[in-house]
């Protein structure tokens, strides 16, 4: 079973995922902020990562950049409710980008693709 680790500040949105990537056939670990998010990488270790760019401690690209750091070919997705992010150079380190909504399917979508499942 691939392992997804969904970070992200809002509650909503972490339990939203992982009920949907769940019933996708994932196991899924979340993390509310950047430090933790750097912990679980460590005793997780994700088969891919969803990452919040606005996050309350470390901001989403930091934590971006330390997971390239450890480990260049983990997939990661970024998300953000925020469009604009798209125009900023450093989230193109991501693997792929998608403004968060509650309908699911984008993400679901982009997770199975980069996973080589879809």
């Amino acid at each position: 079973m691939k392992k997804v680790l969904v970070v992200d500040d809002e509650e909503s949105i972490r339990e939203l995922y992982r009920a949907d990537l769940s019933d996708e056939g994932y196991e899924v670990e979340l993390a509310v902020n950047g430090r933790q998010a750097l912990v679980l990488l460590e005793s997780f270790l994700p088969d891919l990562v969803t990452l919040d760019i606005k996050l309350p401690d470390i901001d989403g690209i930091e934590v971006l950049r330390r997971i390239r750091e450890k480990n260049a070919t983990l997939p990661v997705v970024l998300l953000t409710a925020f469009g604009e992010f798209r125009q900023d150079f450093n989230t193109w380190a991501s693997d792929a980008y998608i403004v968060k909504s509650h309908d699911t399917t984008d993400l679901k979508d982009t997770v199975r693709r980069l996973l080589g499942e879809g």
